[in-house]
């Protein structure tokens, strides 16, 4: 190589920066031992375009080897020794790393692409495979009775697989379950294509109605006919609730649409305090009430002048 540092790097003497650098790169490629195992003047080459680079990409260095040319270092500031020597077995000391040299992050493919199929022990890296993927998830829908929603209990459901075998896979329901909310199963969805786990089955949860209760988060409305007996002189009786028959006090001269509360027989989820149930009380005449009854309740009614749709507004 020429001991003409510009003509080593192969650039005019007014080369910018920007063009000192790059010519630096595309000679290191090219001269790099590693990417030359059988050309045993590649090292000497390399170290011959580290030397011109390490000098003209200083300015100040450069101008002290425009003016005195190669012997420049005699004339430093501090005499023959002014100009600092790499320590022994390094190299010299530049802005550029090996990632900037090779192209790091660039079109090229960066430095590990450079050497990746080098057969050179220390230069080679490990192929890099793509993790395996969960398997895809499977959606189903379930109506459940309105009971089996309140109070818990097992379903089951029909999954036809990806191999077109149709599967019946049990379901636990969770006590206290709202339509809309969705049960995961776990593990049991589609197989991975790659070897990772299988995916899940995700079960959107409809509850049926019920035809005489009605829920509202955690508390639970009933529709409780009595008779007018019941109503006028109060009575007991049995009401069936999510947890057992209780038997409710109807107090006397009740009217329709009274609501009594039984605290604690609501619907009780997981690691919640049950909600309350309320029982509406609705007065139901006998059908085939006698003309004569009807006139005497009528003719007893005439006794009290209660005016009940006072206070009834638009």
């Amino acid at each position: 190589m020429a001991e003409d540092y510009y003509a080593t790097l192969g650039i005019s003497r007014d080369a910018s920066s920007a063009e000192i650098q790059k010519a630096y790169r595309e000679l290191a490629r090219k001269y790099h031992p590693d990417l030359n195992p059988e050309d045993s003047s590649s090292k000497s080459k390399f170290q011959a375009v580290q030397t011109a680079f390490d000098v003209l990409n200083d300015p100040q260095k450069r101008q002290m080897y425009d003016r005195y040319g190669s012997g420049f270092e005699s004339h430093g500031p501090a005499g023959p020794q002014g100009w600092p020597r790499a320590a022994a077995g390094q190299g010299p000391q530049v802005d550029i790393n090996l990632e900037d040299l090779f192209g790091g992050g660039g079109e090229g493919g960066g430095f590990a692409d450079l050497f990746k199929n080098l057969g050179q022990r220390g230069s080679r890296r490990p192929a890099r495979h793509a993790p395996p993927t969960r398997g895809s998830n499977l959606e189903q829908e379930l109506t459940v009775p309105f009971t089996t929603a309140v109070l818990g209990g097992e379903a089951q459901i029909a999954v036809r697989r990806s191999d077109g075998q149709v599967e019946n896979i049990q379901v636990k329901i969770p006590a206290g379950i709202e339509s809309g909310k969705k049960i995961r199963l776990r593990g049991q969805g589609n197989p991975s294509p790659t070897g990772g786990p299988p995916g899940d089955i995700l079960i959107q949860v409809r509850v049926a109605a019920h035809p005489h209760f009605r829920r509202q988060g955690k508390r639970l409305d009933v529709r409780v006919p009595i008779t007018l007996a019941e109503a006028l002189t109060g009575a007991k009786i049995d009401v069936p609730t999510p947890r057992g028959t209780i038997a409710l006090t109807v107090p006397p001269g009740t009217s329709s649409g009274r609501k009594l509360r039984v605290k604690g027989h609501g619907v009780k989820q997981s690691g919640s305090v049950a909600g309350d149930l309320f029982a509406e009380l609705m007065i139901v005449l006998p059908p085939d009430l006698a003309t004569a009854d009807r006139e005497q309740i009528a003719t007893l009614c005439e006794k009290y002048t209660e005016a009940p749709r006072a206070d009834l507004r638009w």
